[in-house]
């Protein structure tokens, strides 16, 4: 069937690609605000960036389990649009506080940001997940994950750039300027996004994200992710996924100077990029079965990601909170913490990407997939939270990240309990070329409510 110019711009291929793009202006620049550390600003005020994160991160834990109701009524294009007006608003307050120092505005803005965040990211994971075929899920998240992460990559070059001799503590007021603007840009590309309901495939076949029929079954949706035996095995998990920022960025406010920490965000953002598309390929390779991959891509993740911690927890040990004598990217002490930092970086990228893959695994029901997405972007933000409230109390470093390495090294058991079941596929018979799916969605329900009976 050959498809209209229309219709080829509303391939699933290029709104995942629209989506990436709205995701570097909105989340990957504010992914960037934080990886300077302190919200960019002077290291003394790391408590009050950890108290407004604080607050974000719980805001996001309790829409985030809600959101998917959200998403699934309102619809995925308006949803990221109501999401990413947050973004600027938090941008805007370190910007504020900048010039006049009002903090409360700061920690207001941190919440408003959690709400808005916990629906954006639900109407992401929607996309994202349900609208590749099976058979290129990995490449698909490579591909979200990389242009998101360009995100992290401009706002650090652009801090880079506009901070290269400052040795001031704080980035320079410009550098909020610019944040503001492309988030600005970011929330009206996002209205450019199709309507699901006319997002198609290469062989024709529409794309759906169904309404639901009232906000009652809805919520009733939302409950029955609890009783998934799947999801409850990978909490752990999620909530290890996001935890480790607070103590990381930590390290680059207390460690390095402006430069040196612009110049680490950079490459931090960078090696997430790399990290997403090596584990996309492989989660896709044709030549082994799904499990197989997802079994193989899971041993190779542990291996990596447990090299990194001890070497980081190595690291840890040399200095405490007490460090005063930031370094610069021109100190001979730089070389061995910089490769330390973007290995961070390439260690989150594997980590977040595989499980997005593992998720997409479970099913191919969009509404579902909302579900999950919302379910795991709120744990992971409840592990934010008492993460960088923990930081805020300002406990001795090696113990947190003692803390990091022991919370991610438990959830990978039980993660392979999950990797271990998944199935080849989980479409029952082929989707006809009018977009009738119903009896997989039905087949998806029916193993959720059946899931511990």
């Amino acid at each position: 069937m050959k498809l209209s110019f229309l219709q080829k711009l509303n391939t699933p291929l290029i709104q995942v690609v629209l989506l990436g793009v709205v995701c570097l202006c909105c989340p990957g620049m504010f992914n960037a605000l934080l990886g300077l550390g302190a919200g960019g600003s002077m290291s003394s005020n790391v408590a009050l960036t950890d108290s407004a994160n604080a607050a974000l991160y719980g805001c996001f834990a309790i829409v985030g389990f809600f959101a998917g109701t959200f998403t699934n009524t309102i619809g995925v294009k308006y949803t990221l649009t109501v999401g990413s007006i947050g973004y600027a608003l938090y941008s805007a307050a370190m910007w504020v506080y900048d010039r006049k120092q009002i903090s409360g505005f700061v920690i207001a803005a941190g919440s408003i940001l959690g709400c808005c965040a916990g629906v954006f990211w639900s109407a992401q994971g929607s996309i994202m997940m349900s609208y590749p075929e099976e058979k290129d899920k990995g490449k698909y998240v490579a591909i979200f994950w990389a242009l998101f992460n360009f995100g992290g990559i401009l706002g650090s070059v652009i801090a880079l750039g506009l901070n290269l001799e400052n040795e001031a503590g704080g980035v320079s007021t410009a550098t909020y300027t610019a944040f503001v603007v492309v988030m600005v840009v970011g929330i009206f590309l996002s209205l450019i996004i199709a309507s699901p309901s006319k997002v198609v495939r290469k062989n024709g076949t529409p794309v759906a994200l169904p309404k639901a029929s009232d906000w009652k079954a809805e919520l009733k949706g939302v409950l029955l992710v609890w009783k998934e035996w799947r999801i409850i095995c990978l909490i752990p998990a999620f909530l290890a996924s996001n935890w480790f920022y607070a103590y990381q960025f930590r390290i680059n406010a207390v460690y390095f100077d402006p430069s040196a920490r612009a110049l680490n965000d950079t490459m931090y953002w960078g090696f997430q990029v790399i990290g997403s598309i090596m584990i996309g390929y492989l989660l896709d390779y044709q030549g082994m079965s799904r499990r197989g991959r997802g079994l193989l891509a899971l041993f190779l993740l542990f291996l990596i990601v447990m090299a990194v911690w001890a070497g980081g927890f190595v690291f840890q040990l040399t200095f405490d909170n007490d460090f005063d004598q930031p370094i610069g990217w021109k100190d001979s002490r730089f070389g061995g913490p910089f490769v330390l930092f973007l290995l961070y970086g390439f260690s989150d990228s594997l980590y977040q990407s595989y499980m997005y893959w593992l998720m997409g695994a479970m099913s191919n029901d969009a509404s579902l997939l909302a579900r999950y997405a919302g379910f795991y972007k709120a744990t992971q933000s409840a592990g934010a939270a008492i993460s960088f409230g923990i930081d805020a109390v300002d406990i001795p470093l090696r113990w947190e990240c003692l803390i990091c390495w022991l919370l991610v090294f438990v959830s990978f058991p039980l993660i392979a309990v999950v990797a271990n079941n998944v199935s080849e596929t989980n479409q029952e018979k082929q989707v006809d070329n009018d977009g009738d799916n119903s009896s997989s969605k039905e087949t998806e329900k029916v193993y959720i409510e059946n899931s511990w009976s």
